[in-house]
């Protein structure tokens, strides 16, 4: 009996090391494919969406057929949901009329100029992909979005008009009725 507690003790421990090593390796994978994003997940294009896509081009096309914007977007949506779409570009563009290859090319200076301040290793793979890829049209549908596509600031309260008289409600909390009668305040 005591000869095969040893053995009894190895066994056991092979058993619990295959599920552990299987829970790492998918969390490693987990953590490889988020770091090909450049959006948060909210943002991003959803899984099947991206496959499809990858496994056939061209059926975007079909989908949004003469809907330059559409094409425009959900392209911009996969590429910064998942960089590896870059892949895929070059058998749409084959498939695309010269009108959608300028969509194609906005889509990625578009997904570009989002990748630009997360992920700037990615907005320049995309940017060298432009320039490998030597079709006019996308170049030219690149070249037409501006480069300062990004949102603009909040405004501050400086550029804010300044709002006299408009509130019925006065005090330090707007708590209290103003005066319905008061005198307007004159602009400055």
């Amino acid at each position: 009996m005591e000869d095969n507690l040893p053995q009894t003790i190895m066994d056991i421990g092979r058993r619990s090391i295959v599920p552990i090593v299987v829970a790492v390796a998918i969390l490693c994978a987990m953590t490889g494919s988020s770091d090909a994003q450049c959006v948060a997940r909210s943002e991003r294009a959803a899984k099947i969406a991206i496959d499809a896509f990858v496994a056939e081009p061209s059926s975007l096309l079909v989908q949004l057929r003469s809907e330059k914007e559409k094409l425009s977007g959900r392209l911009q949506g996969y590429l910064v949901s998942d960089i590896s779409v870059l892949k895929s570009v070059p058998a749409l563009t084959r498939a695309a009329s010269q009108a959608d290859r300028a969509s194609i090319g906005a889509a990625l200076h578009r997904a570009e100029i989002r990748c630009r301040p997360v992920k700037p290793e990615f907005a320049q793979k995309i940017g060298d992909f432009v320039g490998k890829l030597h079709d006019s049209a996308v170049l030219a549908g690149y070249s037409s979005e501006p480069d300062d596509a990004s949102p603009s600031p909040p405004p501050t309260t400086a550029n804010l008009p300044a709002q006299s008289g408009s509130g019925l409600m006065s005090g330090e909390f707007k708590t209290d009725i103003a005066d319905p009668f008061a005198a307007m305040p004159l602009p400055e």
